[in-house]
C-alpha cells in the first residue's frame, strides 16, 4: 500500500515520525509539505492564487498512492477528490468553534470574511467527500458526528516521540513557577487564561510564565502583563528550547477554553511535570486525572489556586504524578501502537 500524506507546516516535524514508523512496518509512505503541490485563494501568496494542478498531478503521477492522507482543509484535499484518489483527514481541531469564534473576532473587516468563507467552503467540500474523518480524540469525533452526521470516523490518536523529552539546562525561571506553553490564536480558547487574574492576585510568590505567540497575544498581555508575577517569554524554538522550558518549570498548566489533544501537554507529562488543566475538550483523554495531574472546572479560580498549592507544597506528590505521566504517554501514544491502529483502520476502508 503507498500513502500520501499532504501535511500543513507546522506540523510537518511529527508528520515526519508517523510516515517513518509506516514505513517501518511496511506501509509506503510519502510526505509531502501540501502548499507545494496545491494552492490556491485565498492563499497568503497571491501569487498562489492561479495555481495550476501540473504539479500535483506530476507528483500522483509518480508515486501512484492508494490513498491520501491530510491534516487541514485545503486545495490539496480537494485536488485529492477531484482525482478520485481515497481521502483520510486528520481532525486536529474543532474546526466549526474556531469557525464560529473567527466570523466574530479575527476575520470581521471584509476581506477577511471573504478569505473565512472560501476556506469553509473548502473544509465543507473535504469533509463531505472524504473517505472517513479522523478526529484527534474521542470528544472531537462525538462533535464530528453531530456536524458531519453521514460520514464515517475513526479517532487518530496522535503519537509523541518519548525519546526527544529528556532533562536539558538552559534555562533559568524563578521558583516556585507554574509553566503555561500554549497559542493564542481563537478567543473562544484563549479567553480562558483571563481567569489567571485572579490567580496572580492571590498567590503573588509564584511565578507564572507564558510561552506562545499569536494574533491574540495582546489582548492575553494587556490583561496580565500588568501583574509583576506574570512573565512572558514568546514563542520558544522547537524542540529544543521547549525542552529546556519544561526542564525548568515546576508545574504545567494548560489554561484553554478549548483543546482537543494538546501536544505540549503529553509533552509536559514526558517531561515528568505534574500537570493541570481546564475540564474541557478532549484534554481528560491526554492525562489522567488524580494520577498525572488535576482536571480543573472551567473558570474556577479556585481550584486552579487549591491543585497549584497542593502541587507546589507536596514534592512527593508532584514527582509521583510525573512519573505517573510519563508512563501514561509512553504507553498510550507512542507512534508504533497508534500507527498500527491506523493502518487497520484504512485498511478496512480499502477492501
Amino acid at each position: 500500500m503507498r500513502l500520501l500524506i499532504g501535511g500543513s507546516s507546522t506540523f510537518l516535524v511529527h508528520l515526519r515520525q508517523f510516515s517513518d514508523t509506516l514505513n517501518s512496518l511496511g506501509i509506503e509512505s510519502k510526505l509531502v509539505f501540501d502548499s507545494d503541490y496545491a494552492d490556491g485563494f485565498p492563499s497568503r501568496k497571491i501569487s498562489n492564487w492561479f495555481q495550476t494542478t501540473r504539479k500535483f498531478n506530476k507528483l500522483i503521477d509518480e508515486f501512484k498512492p492508494d490513498a491520501i492522507f491530510v491534516d487541514r482543509q485545503r486545495h490539496f484535499g480537494i485536488n485529492a477528490l477531484k482525482a478520485n484518489i481515497p481521502l483520510f483527514v486528520l481532525l486536529r481541531g474543532h474546526y466549526w468553534s474556531e469557525f464560529y469564534w473567527n466570523k466574530r473576532t479575527m476575520y470581521k473587516p471584509f476581506h477577511k470574511r471573504i478569505a473565512l468563507w472560501q476556506w469553509n467552503k473548502l473544509a465543507e467540500e473535504i469533509f463531505n467527500g472524504a473517505t472517513a474523518i479522523l478526529p484527534i480524540c474521542k470528544y472531537l469525533e462525538k462533535i464530528t458526528n453531530k456536524f458531519v452526521p453521514d460520514k464515517p470516523t475513526q479517532v487518530f490518536f496522535e503519537g509523541v516521540d518519548a525519546s526527544r523529552w529528556y532533562q536539558a539546562k538552559g534555562m533559568t525561571l524563578k521558583h516556585p513557577c507554574v509553566g503555561l506553553l500554549q497559542r493564542a490564536s481563537w478567543w473562544g480558547k484563549t479567553s480562558e487564561m483571563l481567569v489567571l487574574k485572579k490567580v496572580l492576585e492571590k498567590m503573588p510568590n509564584v511565578n507564572f510564565y507564558w510561552a506562545g505567540d499569536g494574533p491574540l497575544r495582546e489582548r492575553v498581555l494587556s490583561e496580565l502583563d500588568k501583574y509583576e508575577n506574570f512573565h512572558w517569554v514568546g514563542e520558544l524554538q522547537y524542540p529544543d528550547k521547549v525542552r529546556e522550558y519544561l526542564s525548568e518549570i515546576d508545574v504545567y498548566a494548560l489554561i484553554t477554553g478549548m483543546d482537543l489533544a494538546p501536544l505540549t501537554l503529553k509533552e509536559a507529562q514526558l517531561m515528568k511535570k505534574p500537570v493541570i488543566a481546564t475540564d474541557v475538550g478532549g484534554n481528560q483523554e491526554m492525562m489522567a486525572d488524580g494520577q498525572t495531574g488535576f482536571l480543573v472546572k472551567q473558570g474556577s479560580h479556585e481550584q486552579i489556586i487549591d491543585k497549584l498549592s497542593l502541587l507546589l507544597a507536596d514534592k512527593e506528590l508532584s514527582k509521583k504524578m510525573g512519573n505517573n505521566g510519563r508512563k501514561f504517554i509512553e504507553d498510550k501514544f507512542n507512534w508504533e501502537f497508534v500507527t498500527k491502529n491506523f493502518i487497520q483502520t484504512i485498511e478496512s476502508y480499502l477492501k
